[in-house]
């Protein structure tokens, strides 16, 4: 893959830069994405339905701690990249360094009282009846590597920032390939179960972090910091939480949607119930993925066309890639409406989960035509470093107007009410943020 210098982000076709840009994040997102459903599907035909629910309740509390490490991680790297570009490299050194030592006390501390807390945090999430048990087995062993998550998601973002795309790209992929590995051996041939799954996704986030940890003492990097660089300081702090707040946020209320779903599914029809949410969540990772890759690309063009005072290359590159996600976007849609009993299969063979399960997918992939708008939108607010309406708008879905809604239509239409509340809260969103983004174009894009 061609590098794209910030000249060619300037001077080159839309069309073809967003290709070059998405096309690495596409696949970035992909293997992380194809990680998550591989497990689900290994564990679900070989442990069982109940199995696949109790890792739907752990990965929210596992996902928000390391997802402290991508927050300092790409709150950092933002100083890294301006402070190497600006010929400061102590302050890059003293970055990085603050860095580490944030992501390994923060997350160190968060397990600890995870542990502590395990028999009352897992009924939370809504880790009841028949899933509590092989959810506490998963947690508390997947908890033991979450600070190597967290630490190699602040790493893979140090990484980037140096201008090393490809090896950033190989650490992703290596916690995937090894953790499709390790289910295999643990989970069918020697059948350890729960235990099993759990030990080959910590194990998967320990080879992550080998790869990262041989990266920076390795030659490639040239962040080579010394003992100093670990003592904190309160400007670096206060500007790497700055940036890296939205990131954090984000994660935040998506493990308050989980626990919300979770629960509210589980009170309305119990276990079956959060298995075929579990299965609907991962195909809303992997789904969309396309989509995803064509906002991350989306994100340097509109950035270094805006700061160039390009306007008409802004409102072309917020143009096409809208036009490039909605394309993906109705493809996905075809395939999900057409073929959600095979997908459900996939997954399982318990008959009331199969049952039930094309039906919520229908409803949740509703809605996924519209989204290029929700996406792109948010981006742009993002690229041009306005971070109060980009938080708002990425928030905007999911705080706003999903939550009110699981509380409100599951009264009226029970179970169904929840997966209703998918669509109507993506055509909300969407209606909002085009208005917002259209609002934008004519106030600042119109040359």
């Amino acid at each position: 893959m061609a590098k794209v210098s910030a000249e060619a982000l300037g001077n080159d076709s839309i069309g073809s830069l967003l290709i070059r840009q998405a096309v690495p994040a596409s696949i970035g997102i992909l293997v992380m994405s194809l990680n998550i459903l591989v497990d689900t599907i290994f564990v679900g035909n070989w442990i069982g339905s109940d199995a696949i629910a109790a890792i739907n309740v752990v990965l929210p509390v596992s996902f928000f701690i390391a997802a402290l490490g991508m927050a300092i991680g790409i709150g950092g790297s933002s100083i890294i990249s301006r402070s190497l570009g600006a010929g400061q490299k102590p302050k890059a050194l003293q970055t990085f360094g603050n860095q580490i030592t944030l992501t390994i006390f923060l997350t160190t501390v968060l397990v600890v009282l995870g542990l502590a807390y395990t028999n009352q945090i897992i009924p939370v999430f809504g880790g009841k009846g028949a899933i509590f048990e092989p959810a506490k087995i998963y947690y508390r062993i997947v908890l033991y590597g979450v600070p190597f998550l967290a630490l190699s998601m602040m790493g893979n973002t140090v990484i980037r920032a140096e201008g090393k795309p490809k090896y950033a790209m190989t650490a992703m992929i290596i916690p995937s390939v090894s953790n499709i590995l390790m289910d295999y051996i643990f989970i069918n041939v020697l059948d350890f179960g729960m235990w099993g799954a759990g030990w080959a996704t910590s194990i998967s986030y320990i080879f992550c972090f080998s790869y990262i940890f041989w990266f920076f003492i390795s030659k490639n990097s040239e962040l080579k910091i010394d003992i100093s660089s670990f003592v904190l300081k309160t400007k670096i702090i206060k500007e790497i939480g700055a940036l890296g707040f939205v990131t954090l946020a984000r994660q935040a209320i998506v493990s308050v949607t989980y626990l919300l779903v979770n629960n509210i599914l589980f009170d309305l029809e119990g276990e079956n119930a959060i298995t075929v949410y579990a299965i609907v969540s991962r195909m809303l990772m992997f789904a969309l993925f396309p989509a995803y890759g064509v906002t991350q690309g989306f994100l340097p063009i509109a950035g270094y066309n805006f700061g160039a005072k390009k306007l008409k290359r802004v409102r072309l590159s917020i143009n096409t890639a809208i036009k490039y996600a909605t394309a993906l976007a109705v493809f996905v849609f075809l395939l999900i409406m057409l073929f959600p009993e095979s997908i459900a299969r996939v997954f399982t063979d318990t008959q009331a989960v199969l049952d039930a399960t094309p039906t919520a997918i229908r409803w949740v992939f509703a809605a996924t035509p519209i989204i290029a708008w929700q996406l792109i939108g948010a981006a742009y607010f993002q690229a041009i470093g306005k971070a109060v309406p980009a938080l708002l708008l990425t928030l905007l879905r999911q705080g706003l107007f999903f939550i009110p809604l699981i509380f409100v239509l599951p009264k009226y239409y029970g179970v169904m009410g929840v997966w209703m509340a998918f669509p109507i809260a993506d055509v909300l969103a969407t209606i909002v943020t085009a208005w917002f983004l259209n609002k934008e174009i004519k106030a600042k894009l119109i040359a």
